[in-house]
């Protein structure tokens, strides 16, 4: 049994109701997703983690379908099955296709190969990237 439930816009505090409200009005979405309403059980949390979330993940030196696209990855590489759906809609969302998020995982796939190569044969960095 979890110890957590996901706290509902109809019994939230003033604090959260606030930021559920600023996260369905910056996603344009209609309901909060689960994430947001589970971490909403320590407001501090929530506040500072959207706060952090709108702050790197809006349009900036990358544009923001990279930047969905990089989450997955990494989501990808850490095995968060919820953040891979919801960042891969995301991303598709703003304009990724599915070839493009096929290949990323493709990309994500073989850099984790590569890197746990190098890892278990302890190749030495070349000179020429120190």
């Amino acid at each position: 049994m979890p110890i957590f439930k996901p706290i509902n816009e109809n019994e939230a505090s003033d604090k959260v109701k606030k930021v559920f409200e600023d996260i369905k009005s910056s996603r344009k979405i209609e309901e909060v997703p689960n994430f947001w309403k589970y971490i909403a059980n320590d407001p501090e949390t929530l506040e500072r983690t959207w706060s952090s979330m709108k702050q790197v993940m809006k349009k900036g030196s990358l544009d923001e379908v990279t930047k969905e696209l990089i989450y997955v990855a990494v989501s990808v590489s850490n095995g968060c099955e919820y953040c891979i759906r919801s960042h891969s809609a995301a991303a598709i969302k703003k304009g990724a296709t599915k070839e493009m998020l096929s290949e990323m995982i493709a990309v994500t796939g073989m850099a984790n190969e590569a890197n746990r190569l190098v890892e278990g044969y302890q190749v030495e960095l070349d000179e020429k990237f120190k």
